[in-house]
């Protein structure tokens, strides 16, 4: 809903519905830890174990250090259908929308850790692309804050 020039209520509002989105991925990632894969089915954490991330895997998002390249998003909306199936859609440069929206992969391996992805070289950029189908110039695009080089 748009606030007739409030801007105050609107950022409040998007900032609240920024932290239920991200309360919601908190739960679902639980419910999979603990009941759906079950492989944590005693995990008991507080909010400060969640916070140091004590739990078993990982669930590293497109566009954060560890999965820098945004355009992942466009294989899991295919993949998932999940225009289709929940109404959330990709913007041009893959932002979600509604912005409230978050997306992740879940890894529960017992040895999964969050990384960074550092600064990329050139050959390793010709070498995604090849991988992905899309031209350097295009995955240099979408790479472009991780790469050690001016394209």
């Amino acid at each position: 809903a748009e606030y007739m020039g409030d801007d105050y209520n609107k950022i409040l509002v998007q900032s609240i519905a920024d932290r239920f989105a991200e309360a919601a991925a908190e739960w679902v990632h639980a419910k999979v830890r603990r009941e759906l894969w079950g492989y944590a089915r005693d995990e008991s954490l507080d909010q400060a174990d969640l916070l140091r991330v004590k739990y078993q895997g990982i669930r590293p998002a497109p566009g954060y250090p560890s999965n820098p390249d945004h355009k992942e998003k466009t294989l899991l909306w295919s993949l998932l259908d999940v225009e289709a199936r929940i109404g959330a859609k990709l913007t041009e440069s893959n932002s979600m929308w509604p912005a409230a929206s978050v997306s992740a992969l879940i890894f529960a391996h017992p040895e999964s850790r969050y990384f960074a992805v550092g600064k990329v070289d050139r050959d390793q950029v010709t070498a995604y692309a090849g991988r992905t189908g899309l031209a350097v110039a295009e995955q240099e695009r979408w790479l472009g804050e991780v790469l050690a080089y001016d394209p």
